[in-house]
């Protein structure tokens, strides 16, 4: 059994608090010069869903942080277009997540385990595989659609042999997912997309899981094992394993009741600046563990979009509203037209109820709405307050 080093550090609730919203990109000015890949570099992972209600969850990753950058420009950020270098590519970390190109070396580790794992789940034919990898070798990039078709039947589940294929190509690492058509992947070999110099399985799994448990730390701020372990989904033995390593510092968090670990970056200076006020996809980094997040911020948050319907408490897609460093409440999103259609709000009190008309009217103004319309609010009282700040807003 590892013995840990003792903390060296006490840091208060707050201050926990704090430093976890700066590593997050919410805590001080915005670092426009940067702009979307900057925030991907700063984060590590920007997760992937189906999803749209506003937009899909990767482009409300860096809007959060950034304000109204152009949704176009989100998606050329993230990526590959024509003759430029890929600057990310798209694998399993937390779950499906935009990573930066930087990353794929640290990720040999999971291809290697892939590749060690007996065949699962989907039947493969014989021959096709090799058929796969011949045709994108010939023709270029391509979709699952046109390497030969991604599905046997209407059914999202009933992959064909070729979509079969081509995944698990992918997660060996033979083929890579550097750019989106559609919302359609298209896969390239890895040997034509990855930089040379990127394009390795050198590092042994020990120094793939150090590398990954610092950045997660880093990103995070300050973490719980458990916190650490889900930024890209490792085993709690990999991470104890390595993190002495890391470059992490243990140190104490006022109510608490596990270890924990911070960036020791984090720890020289205190956390001051500006409080970014927005929505937040369920899917964002800063939420979207959920122990955490009612560790850190009392809000328990869950996404209820695969709940049935009669038994949503918050609604399908529930945002979290950030403000002031804090969650003061959540908004169900829609469109109509151009109309931001607020299906139920849930309010913190009536202190929260500027926050989130402020939140509102700035998300309808980046997807294109000139209107917000208020339709249920889980407090009757605050409805009237919170539709005459709506209107003052938006005058």
């Amino acid at each position: 059994m590892t013995t840990l080093p003792r903390p060296t550090t006490e840091l208060s609730a707050d201050e926990a608090r704090r430093i976890a919203l700066r590593a997050q990109g919410f805590l001080g000015a915005p670092d426009r010069r940067s702009g979307v890949r900057g925030v991907l570099r700063h984060l590590g992972a920007v997760q992937l869903d189906t999803i749209s209600v506003l937009a899909r969850s990767h482009e409300l990753v860096p809007y959060a942080r950034l304000g109204a950058v152009g949704r176009r420009t989100v998606e050329d950020a993230y990526w590959k277009k024509d003759s430029e270098p890929p600057h990310a590519f798209e694998y399993w970390s937390h779950a499906a997540c935009i990573l930066p190109v930087e990353e794929w070396p640290h990720f040999a580790f999971r291809r290697r385990a892939y590749r060690d794992r007996p065949h699962w789940g989907h039947d493969l034919p014989d021959g096709v595989y090799e058929q796969v990898i011949k045709q994108l070798r010939a023709e270029g990039p391509l979709t699952a659609t046109e390497l030969g078709g991604a599905k046997r039947t209407s059914e999202w589940w009933d992959w064909s042999g070729t979509k079969v294929a081509v995944e698990r190509a992918l997660m060996h690492g033979e083929v890579v997912c550097v750019e989106r058509r559609g919302w359609k992947r298209v896969y390239d070999l890895a040997e034509r997309a990855i930089p040379q110099a990127l394009l390795h399985d050198e590092l042994d799994d020990t120094e793939c899981l150090r590398r990954l448990v610092g950045l997660a730390g880093r990103a995070l701020g300050v973490g719980t094992r458990a916190d650490i372990a889900d930024y890209h989904r490792l085993k709690a033995e990999q991470v104890d394993a390595v993190i002495a390593g890391s470059g992490l510092v243990p140190v104490t968090v006022e109510g608490w009741s596990k270890p924990a670990w911070a960036d020791p970056a984090a720890l020289e200076t205190p956390p001051r600046g500006r409080h970014r006020t927005t929505l937040l996809s369920p899917f964002d980094s800063l939420v979207w563990e959920r122990a955490r997040t009612e560790r850190i911020f009392g809000f328990t948050h869950r996404l209820e979009a695969y709940v049935p319907k009669a038994k949503r408490v918050h609604g399908y897609f529930a945002m979290p509203v950030l403000a002031g460093g804090r969650l003061v409440g959540r908004v169900d999103p829609a469109r109509e037209g151009r109309t931001l259609v607020a299906k139920q709000v849930t309010l913190d009190g009536h202190k929260a109820v500027p926050a989130v008309a402020q939140a509102l009217v700035e998300a309808a103004g980046w997807v294109d709405c000139t209107n917000v319309r208020v339709e249920r609010v889980d407090a009757p009282e605050l409805r009237e307050a919170l539709t005459l700040e709506l209107a003052r807003a938006l005058a």
